[in-house]
């Protein structure tokens, strides 16, 4: 069983966030993703199996649970589909939707670039935007008031959180397992810490505890659902945003999302791609 380990949106040859990828012939059973899942250790693994049509089946699993859609895991498949296959374009069946990703080979890396499922959004009510900010000890005078808080959804649902300063988002800190309690009743993948330093730069941090793991290093499905958001209120992006991920613990991590005009549409998110080397797991 060949698990290839690639870091997905990474910042040339270094950093990126971790991935299994397991291309077969046919998935292993539920029991075996789980357990594979939970061995390989990355916060999500990527199972593709081929389809007669051309296309391929996809599950991804963290090492707790089965996620409906994973921008870097479906990143780092793209890479993994390049290198065996060729470049181009595959087309993903997932759980709940179908999307595709593209992929070139750049030196030792591949480029690629995935659409995201349909984005949706809603504005966040008042008592959850507490509870989140309670876990966080954020208040709310820390708040940006120009990208309130939101509910997002980008083949998966995130809560969607934007502070004032850069200072504030680098400071991010919670109880893993209060997070992943309150993440796990209202149906979040992950909560999304954002400052915005210019219209089209912004930071981010990814709480992540629903599947396991404190922090994600990058995270395309919360950015194509972040970025559909950005989109809903009017935000002046110019059509593409960079968004600045990992940093903060040290996994430097570059994602950018291009943001069509038609609302509800489809994010194309894209970054590096690099195979994981003997040195990922001993530094």
């Amino acid at each position: 069983m060949d698990i290839q380990c690639i870091s997905a949106f990474s910042d040339g040859d270094t950093g990126g966030n971790p991935a299994g990828v397991l291309i077969s012939d046919a998935h292993p059973s539920v029991e075996d993703m789980r357990t594979i899942a939970a061995d390989v250790g990355f916060s999500e693994t990527a199972f593709a199996e081929p389809q007669g049509n051309g296309a391929w089946r996809v599950r991804y699993f963290s090492p707790q649970s089965e996620v409906p859609f994973c921008g870097h895991a479906t990143i780092a498949l793209g890479s993994a589909l390049t290198r065996e296959f060729g470049p181009g374009r595959y087309n993903l069946k997932l759980n709940e939707a179908e999307i595709s990703v593209e992929g070139a080979v750049s030196g030792e890396l591949v480029e690629a670039a995935l659409q995201s499922p349909p984005t949706r959004s809603q504005p966040a009510p008042d008592d959850v935007v507490s509870e989140v900010l309670d876990l966080f000890g954020y208040t709310k005078d820390q708040i940006d008031p120009r990208i309130p808080p939101a509910l997002v959804h980008g083949g998966a649902d995130h809560f969607a959180l934007t502070l004032n300063s850069r200072e504030a988002v680098s400071g991010m800190t919670y109880d893993q397992e209060t997070g992943r309690k309150l993440m796990e009743e209202h149906g979040w993948v992950t909560i999304l810490i954002a400052y915005n330093e210019t219209p089209q730069l912004f930071h981010t941090r990814n709480a992540f505890a629903s599947g396991g793991v404190y922090e994600d290093p990058a995270t395309g499905a919360a950015s194509a659902a972040y970025a559909g958001y950005l989109r809903d209120i009017g935000w002046p992006h110019d059509g593409r945003i960079e968004i600045n991920q990992g940093f903060d613990m040290g996994n430097p991590s570059r994602i950018v999302a291009e943001i069509g005009s038609e609302k509800g549409s489809s994010i194309r998110v894209s970054g590096t791609a690099r195979v994981m080397n003997e040195s990922d797991f001993t530094d």
